[in-house]
């Protein structure tokens, strides 16, 4: 019989509600897991094992009470360091926030307490999301559990880290460039980058706000639509929440994906893709077509010149909703810094990291006066460009299929001293951030015992549409089913 921290969050669900095992026993088997796996991985910054002790207790009394069970009842969770959580520590992987104890819930936090689920832990997450592999926290660097010498990815790669460590089923990320996707591809588990507004951002410390998506990771498709299905509603306190219905998005997983068309645009596939990477992504590409699916090659030519607008919009962004940093209303405050000025310039540069310092430089100096319409303006032209090049590929597909990331997990520090080199590893995700359409990553293969993902774009608010399409491959094969051997 498997361990409990085994089994995907349906099946500790369905053992749950027959009363097979108590809320208490499934916080427990992973909380053990957590303390087996955790030195190596380093997925969390705080653990919260009282509080997910607690929380067990409290479903577990619920159901002897014969009370009816929450859909997330007793299901271990994960959340990225920059989700609000009352009382709890939450520092945005940063060493400015300290020891921070936010005074209320982000809106997707106090969703899933309603919903049953108990937390574990705080996950660790590249400095303001601001990196590619988790090497940018001010805390320490996770390691991915396929290789504990690689990056789990990131930003949000604590998150990925620890559901494929089987430390939780089930976490959450945000997605700003690709911070989902691309370490859910990297630790070979599943990552849904949700519709702008389709997830409420309520209590998300900000990165760059017109790109930021909160979005959930789990094992299997399955287990993402189950927490899809709490998260996509909408918030009256968050002003870009989509006013739209709930709806069950498992009920779309029918695995039937005959006559859906596909498309594959070509600019994916070139340049700093690796072979081994284009070929699992055109392998899945096949298993579409015996499952009955069109397939047509497309071109979104406007793609190659979203890397570099995206660099201009997100710093600047982020230059404006990091200004808020500065030693007075939260977080460490340096005691050396002789008048106010002083006192901001020292916290700032003893609290925030290198990759976030450059960053804010680069946005002050786009939005600044004589350079805003060269560079920041332009940069939301070419926006507006990538995101109608998807537009047009909705009339003729309804799923795009790309790779993930353009390569497999690498080594830890191989590329910090080349940010670039670092940058190009969202270049495959960050158009949709750009068009602020939806997209998952599903596991698509193996190059040298590392994780490949392909990619799925789909409509806007079209979730449903795409996790049907990525539920039916995973189905028909069997990547999703494999784990690292921690």
């Amino acid at each position: 019989m498997p361990e409990l921290w085994e089994l995907t969050a349906s099946e500790l669900r369905d053992a749950v509600e027959r009363g097979e095992v108590s809320c208490r026993e499934v916080a427990e088997a992973h909380l053990r897991r957590v303390e087996a796996v955790e030195a190596r991985v380093r997925a969390l910054v705080t653990p919260t094992p009282e509080l997910a002790l607690e929380q067990a207790a409290h479903w577990d009394a619920a159901r002897s009470a014969g009370e009816p069970l929450p859909p997330l009842a007793g299901l271990p969770l994960v959340l990225k360091d920059n989700m609000c959580t009352r009382g709890i520590r939450t520092t945005a992987g940063s060493k400015i926030l300290g020891d921070w104890r936010p005074p209320y819930d982000a809106t997707v936090t106090a969703l899933l307490r309603e919903a049953g689920a108990v937390l574990v832990g705080k996950a660790n997450m590249d400095e303001f999301a601001m990196g590619s592999s988790t090497e940018n926290s001010g805390l320490h660097v996770t390691r991915n559990p396929w290789d504990a010498d690689r990056v789990p990815g990131g930003s949000s790669g604590g998150s990925a880290a620890a559901v494929a460590a089987r430390m939780a089923p089930l976490a959450l990320g945000s997605d700003t460039g690709g911070s989902i996707r691309q370490p859910a591809a990297l630790c070979g588990i599943v990552g849904l980058k949700p519709t702008y507004g389709r997830v409420s951002r309520y209590g998300l410390i900000a990165y760059a706000s017109s790109l930021d998506q909160i979005g959930p990771f789990a094992r299997t498709v399955q287990d993402t639509a189950l927490l899809f299905n709490v998260l996509a509603i909408h918030d009256p306190h968050d002003s870009t929440s989509a006013p739209l219905p709930t709806q069950d998005y498992t009920e779309a997983l029918t695995g039937d994906v005959r006559g859906l068309r596909v498309g594959i645009p070509r600019e994916y596939f070139v340049r700093g893709v690796h072979d081994e990477v284009r070929e699992a992504v055109l392998a899945a590409a096949a298993v579409y077509q015996e499952l009955g699916a069109t397939l047509e090659e497309t071109s979104t030519p406007h793609v190659e010149y979203a890397l570099a607008s995206y660099y201009i919009i997100a710093p600047a962004e982020a230059s404006s909703n990091l200004a808020r940093y500065d030693g007075v209303r939260y977080g460490i405050r340096a005691e050396d810094g002789g008048d106010v000025i002083g006192m901001f310039e020292t916290t700032r540069d003893a609290g925030l990291g290198d990759e976030v310092k450059h960053r804010i430089m680069l946005g002050t100096y786009a939005l600044s006066a004589g350079y805003y319409d060269a560079y920041y303006n332009k940069a939301q032209q070419v926006r507006t460009l990538v995101k109608g090049d998807l537009d047009r590929c909705w009339e003729r597909f309804d799923v795009l299929l790309t790779p993930t990331s353009p390569e497999v997990a690498f080594r830890i520090g191989e590329k910090t001293a080349d940010p670039m080199a670092m940058k190009l590893a969202d270049v495959c995700t960050l158009p949709v951030n750009m068009a602020g359409t939806c997209a998952v990553s599903v596991p698509c293969g193996f190059q040298d015992g590392l994780p490949i993902g392909m990619q799925l774009i789909g409509r806007p608010f079209e979730e449903a549409t795409l996790l049907r399409a990525a539920h039916a491959y995973e189905q028909a094969t069997d990547w999703h089913a494999r784990s690292p051997g921690l």
